[in-house]
């Protein structure tokens, strides 16, 4: 029903249901569509919107770009996805946990962060609230003694990737065992001598978030030889370490739901010796290894991809690279 106002009009609110049951409709009707949120004139022909053009925003949260017909919300952040239109039933999303520490002087480079993706992903309310937590790369380790940290986890609703899993140690202080590279949704490379690269897809989903770490090198002995494994990446495990040369990271995994063709979740590179060349991470954001001399100290995985750090070369007080960390992408037809 409409109604007149001192200082303004409310006009009557219909669905579009209502709208099409209606049996004449003079030339002139004014309307509020409540389905489609949108103030609707007669001309006589058919129903038209004012003075309106709809955005296809129909959430609010993170940064949000329109591309290739779709709306992105790109969070790098931790926050939430709120749906705003009761007309929004389905988002496609891509959730990438943060990437794992690489090691700590010649050993096993970080693994990537779990690697998740999917489309139509069912969506309610308005305003409906999702939770959306983006994890923050492992941090390098201290010395030699520790093996650095997993990557955390990264969550959209239901669906959580699971962080990267640590490089493993090349030879702790005191001359201590060598350790294998951690598990999680892509495992660490494993340390020398010829230690095991983590498991990946850690604990498991189904598609597989991620693959398994390199193995450090089996040739050598605790003294100043080796090389450790690479870290695993969301496209394939990361390479096992021979001789003196490391591993390199696993492969990410390509994702166009921002617009554009972007790689994810990349394997960090070993620590090698004597190697003077570090050993690269993987495409996906990877740090690249350390090597002998020039280019001992491990890189960090790249921000916002997932990418697993890489680990420190030689000499003994040379670090790993942090995990890079995570990202979540939803997307939706405009």
């Amino acid at each position: 029903m409409s109604k007149l106002n001192a200082n303004s009009v409310e006009i009557g609110s219909l669905t579009t249901g209502q709208r099409d049951a209606l049996s004449s409709v003079a030339t002139g009707t004014i309307f509020w569509n409540s389905t489609t949120g949108t103030a609707q004139i007669y001309n006589g022909n058919a129903w038209v919107n004012i003075g309106y053009q709809d955005s296809g925003i129909k959430a609010t949260g993170g940064s949000i770009t329109a591309a290739s017909g779709k709306i992105i919300h790109t969070f790098t952040g931790s926050s939430s996805f709120t749906v705003t239109n009761p007309n929004l039933t389905y988002v496609d999303y891509l959730v990438v946990a943060g990437g794992g520490s690489g090691g700590y002087y010649i050993s096993g480079g970080g693994g990537a962060g779990g690697y998740r993706t999917g489309t139509s992903f069912p969506v309610s309310g308005s305003p409906g609230v999702y939770t959306v937590t983006v994890g923050g790369g492992g941090a390098a380790p201290g010395n030699s003694s520790s093996r650095g940290s997993n990557g955390s986890p990264s969550i959209f609703s239901t669906i959580t990737s699971t962080g990267g899993g640590a490089g493993g140690t090349g030879e702790p202080i005191g001359g201590g065992p060598e350790t294998v590279g951690a598990p999680g949704g892509s495992g660490g490379g494993g340390g020398r001598v010829g230690r095991a690269g983590g498991t990946g897809n850690s604990p498991p989903t189904s598609p597989s978030q991620g693959s398994s770490g390199g193995n450090g090198s089996s040739t050598g002995s605790t003294d100043n030889l080796g090389a450790g494994g690479g870290g695993g990446g969301s496209g394939g495990a990361g390479n096992n370490a021979s001789g003196g040369s490391a591993g390199s990271g696993g492969n990410g995994t390509a994702s166009s739901i921002s617009g554009a063709s972007v790689t994810y979740a990349g394997g960090g590179g070993g620590g090698g010796y004597p190697q003077s060349n570090s050993a690269s991470g993987g495409p996906g954001g990877g740090g690249p290894g350390g090597g002998f001399g020039g280019a001992p100290t491990g890189t960090p995985g790249t921000a916002n991809t997932g990418g697993g750090g890489g680990s420190g070369g030689y000499p003994s007080n040379q670090g790993g690279g942090t995990g890079g960390s995570g990202i979540v992408i939803i997307a939706y037809p405009s």
